[in-house]
């Protein structure tokens, strides 16, 4: 099962146990069978299973759980810590520092997504405002510069390899040279891979290493191969400094857990898993928040992570004001669109909100989001200042619809399903602003709290302007009748849009007004 079906596996199983009338060491006991057989249809080592279920027993006392009043949570505490546990290596991978000359190896076998990975790595760091180089030292595999050459072209990511050299030791020596000299603040060079594990590939390594002298040496490993990931793990830490790990593949094969908890088994430190193909597509790793957006608890410092790579302090100053004010313009609404297409996949930042279950987010179409999301844009595009600057109510004339109309490409009926939605949003915005606004009620105490410790979302999403928890916030923001039917509504214009905008123009009341995720977040955090 891919790591969705195992969150989902999970989360039924501790929902059941909410269910149960009587906890007692039978329902405990059925609880950790679904939770085991679960891990090892992942893959998970037999061993590491048994040890986390005796781990458990071990914290539950049945006899304190007797005069208990919330014996569930207990339980429930109790598997969250244990399956942090499990995929925690105990050991915090090596960072760049922004302002001094880093050098990173990319190290692994044949196939296992390492060139790709560069890529995903260089974009990452550059969203963090440093200044990134790739130099392709892989000159075994017919092709490899083209591929890098062509994903750094398409990331704007500068690059150095050669066609003509053949000493993929002088390639590297000279390309980190060339960025060096020009200052730049990462420098990421790919190495050749190997069907197996050579000699001669571990013999290139080091003398790649001894030449340019790298910071770190990232060992990148297929997460398809599960188990097996103890293996050859330990093998390449014993033969080279390895300084993190990078996991792929981890978005659809049955074995991903298998390899995490293997690596993480070893000591060796996981800095990032790749969850698909495309640029964005890679992970920070870190236990806790892995194993909370698992289980549909969202990931809190993921999410602001994501919001502060948008750097959008000084910007959205005027929708901040209107905000303030309850205004909600479709310049506003424009400007949000922009800034959740600037934080990556929808599905990636709609995985980190708590309540997000894995059953939800596989009714979720992000293909089909994102291509309406660039229709909005362009229909943006052919409207005017005075038409942005405003509520929409101009557009009740057929002639102003219909040109904008022509202008996007589309149909006047999609502009009108648009404006109804902007027009759904200010009320929302009505609602969130103010003294008496929702977003005044969240405690910023509580909030930081849950960042920390993501088992206690449930409990912190229910105190949220006491509402009962994020299904029923989602259903008084946009009346769609819960959680899951939004998804449902995603083709109907409704869905996670709805849910993406408000979140990010939530807001511009109370203590100076919080316009934007951003400002939300950071109050959130403290």
């Amino acid at each position: 099962m891919v790591l969705n079906e195992l969150g989902a596996r999970i989360n039924g199983a501790l929902q059941a146990l909410s269910k149960e009338p009587v906890i007692d060491e039978k329902a405990v006991d059925a609880l950790l069978r679904e939770i085991c057989g679960a891990l090892l249809e992942s893959d998970v080592n037999v061993q590491l299973v048994q040890k986390m279920r005796q781990n458990v027993k071990s914290r539950i006392n049945m006899d304190e759980l007797a005069s208990s009043t919330n014996k569930r949570k207990v339980i429930q505490t109790a598997v969250f810590e244990e399956l942090c546990s499990l995929v925690d290596p105990g050991v915090q991978p090596w960072t760049p520092q922004k302002g001094k000359q880093n050098v990173v190896m990319f190290v692994g076998l044949q196939g296992s997504g390492k060139t790709t990975s560069c890529t995903k790595l260089a974009t990452y760091y550059k969203r963090k405002g440093m200044k990134v180089g790739l130099v392709c030292a892989d000159t075994f595999r017919a092709g490899a510069f083209d591929q890098l050459k062509q994903n750094a072209a398409r990331a704007h990511i500068p690059y150095y390899g050669s066609y003509s050299e053949t000493d993929p030791v002088q390639i590297a020596l000279d390309g980190v040279a060339q960025f060096k000299k020009n200052k730049f603040d990462l420098i990421i060079v790919d190495t050749s891979g190997r069907h197996k594990q050579e000699a001669e590939l571990f013999e290139e390594m080091e003398q790649i290493a001894k030449a340019t002298k790298p910071n770190n040496t990232i060992f990148v490993m297929d997460g398809t191969i599960g188990q097996a990931a103890d293996a050859q793990a330990r093998a390449f830490k014993e033969s080279v400094d390895i300084g993190s790990i990078i996991i792929t593949k981890m978005d659809g094969h049955a074995k991903g857990g298998g390899a995490i908890s293997a690596v993480a088994a070893t000591g060796s430190p996981i800095e990032f898993i790749g969850t698909g193909e495309h640029i964005h597509d890679l992970d920070k790793f870190s236990a806790r928040p892995f194993i909370s957006k698992l289980l549909g608890m969202g990931d809190i410092s993921g999410l602001v992570d994501a919001v502060q790579d948008m750097h959008m302090s000084g910007k959205n100053k005027d929708m901040m004001e209107n905000l303030a004010k309850g205004v909600f313009t479709l310049k506003d609404m424009r400007d949000q669109l922009q800034n959740i297409m600037s934080m990556g996949p929808l599905s990636k930042i709609m995985g980190m909100m708590p309540g997000m279950s894995p059953e939800m987010m596989q009714g979720f179409d992000a293909d089909e989001s994102t291509r309406r999301l660039r229709s909005y844009m362009c229909v943006f595009d052919s409207m005017t200042e005075t038409e942005l600057n405003g509520d929409g109510a101009v557009f009740s004339n057929e002639r102003r619809l219909h040109r904008v109309a022509r202008g996007a490409g589309v149909r006047p009926v999609e502009i009108q399903a648009l404006l109804y939605q902007h027009q759904q949003f200010g009320q929302i915005v009505k609602k969130m602003g103010g003294p008496k606004g929702m977003l005044s009620k969240m405690n910023p105490n509580a909030m930081q709290q849950m960042a920390k410790n993501p088992a206690a979302s449930a409990n912190m999403l229910k105190q949220m302007g006491g509402m009962g928890g994020m299904q029923n916030m989602m259903q008084q923001m946009g009346g769609m009748g819960g959680m899951q039917n939004m998804i449902q509504q995603m083709g109907g214009m409704g869905g996670v849009q709805n849910m993406m905008q408000q979140m990010m123009g939530g807001g511009g009341g109370g203590g100076g007004g919080m316009g934007g995720l951003q400002d939300m977040m950071s109050q959130m955090m403290g």
